[in-house]
């Protein structure tokens, strides 16, 4: 427990040192990642195959158990499917309707991600800036002029901000990217979805 407590004592030491702006980079750390996981959890696709093959094994045999987003999406489609064919509608709108939340639900935190990803760098060199423009303004008052090991100090405390905001945004730049992606080849299969089944009796 003490060790514990020796490690938050220095981590709430590092944060002090770098000012306010250093606990505004670990809030948006803490956000960051929680949008990611999200994000990572909501985009696993499920089972292997392409669009047509799940579509016909679902249907032919539907499971209860789905493993990922595109089961859902598949699932869903098919009930708006059969609903459209018992009223004599044409399936493309019900469809549509059907899995609408799905495209809401795989972009969901995706602004998020971007947003801190491009701040994080921002208001870490801002912490910077603040970091010298004080460091500077205690030289000019000889606060630290006879000590020359508190200028280096002050200047590495104000560079702190900026490392850690790289630290924030470059991890978050790899991993939404990623994730991004595979928000992009969902997004392709759930019209392919769309598709198939809209022109299931046409062929």
């Amino acid at each position: 427990m003490s060790t514990l407590l020796s490690y938050w004592s220095e981590f709430v030491d590092i944060m002090n040192s770098g000012g306010v702006i250093m606990w505004v980079l670990f809030a948006l750390n803490l956000a960051l990642w929680y949008g990611l996981g999200y994000r990572y959890l909501t985009l696993k696709r499920g089972r292997d195959g392409n669009v047509r093959y799940l579509i016909e094994k679902l249907e032919t045999k539907p499971e209860k158990n789905p493993k990922g987003v595109l089961d859902y999406v598949v699932f869903d489609a098919l009930e708006a499917y059969k609903e459209a064919k018992a009223m004599g509608k044409h399936p493309r709108k019900y469809i549509y309707d059907a899995i609408f939340p799905y495209f809401i639900a795989v972009g969901k935190y995706s602004t998020l991600v971007k947003t801190i990803v491009m701040l994080a760098p921002l208001i870490g060199l801002l912490g910077t800036v603040v970091g010298m423009i004080e460091t500077f303004d205690a030289l000019q008052t000889s606060a630290m002029f006879s000590q020359g090991d508190s200028i280096a100090g002050g200047i590495s405390k104000a560079l702190f901000t900026t490392e850690l905001g790289l630290v924030v945004a470059v991890p978050g730049l790899l991993f939404g990217k990623i994730l991004e992606r595979k928000e992009e080849n969902l997004t392709v299969e759930f019209e392919q979805i769309v598709d198939i089944l809209s022109t299931k009796d046409e062929r």
